[in-house]
């Protein structure tokens, strides 16, 4: 079954008790949760359940507040299950730096080679990419990778609007002075 509704609409047909609006929440979150997860946690049997946590509580307590985002929504709500995961398993004097310093890495393969010439400077941009502090990969992710708007990134990073953009504005500074001479055609190539 293939709901052709915003997301939007099928959220609130879920939150009415439609058990096919939920299955169509699954279908279409399960893969972007799963992506998003692997670069937090590179355990995926962790990641797996924490996916099947979130939506089992998200079943049981249909009440949740209104939202504006549903892909937010659930990007934060994966990231915050993850984080939860890891202070259990970290000392807790280490807990406090935890919530920043979670690895998240982001793969060669997110980058599309349109030709094989092109794929040096790929590979450029993206350990460009890993050499830069986690909250700025992971803002150039949710901005460029994922196509989020600010105020969903806000919500994920749970930070203000203009703090994501004043994020976003200091990683690809950060970025273009990692890649040097190739940045302003490297950065080009990631459609800003």
């Amino acid at each position: 079954m293939n709901d052709n509704r915003p997301d939007i609409d099928i959220w609130a047909s879920f939150k009415q008790g439609d058990g096919n609006a939920f299955d169509e929440l699954f279908r279409r979150y399960y893969p972007l949760l799963t992506l998003y997860g692997s670069r937090i946690c590179d355990d995926k049997e962790v990641l797996e359940d924490s996916i099947h946590d979130l939506f089992i509580e998200l079943w049981q307590s249909r009440s949740n507040p209104e939202i504006q985002s549903v892909r937010a929504y659930f990007l934060k709500a994966l990231k915050y299950k993850l984080y939860k995961h890891f202070r259990k398993t970290v000392p807790s004097s280490d807990a406090r730096e935890l919530h920043d310093d979670v690895g998240f890495v982001i793969s060669h393969d997110h980058f599309i080679v349109e030709q094989e010439s092109q794929s040096e400077m790929h590979r450029t941009i993206t350990d460009a990419v890993n050499q830069l502090p986690n909250r700025q990969k992971e803002i150039i992710y949710l901005k460029i990778y994922q196509g989020l708007k600010y105020e969903e990134i806000s919500e994920v990073m749970n930070i203000n609007y203009q703090v994501a953009r004043n994020l976003f504005s200091q990683s690809v500074k950060n970025l273009r002075e990692l890649i040097g001479k190739l940045g302003i055609l490297a950065l080009a190539m990631l459609h800003f």
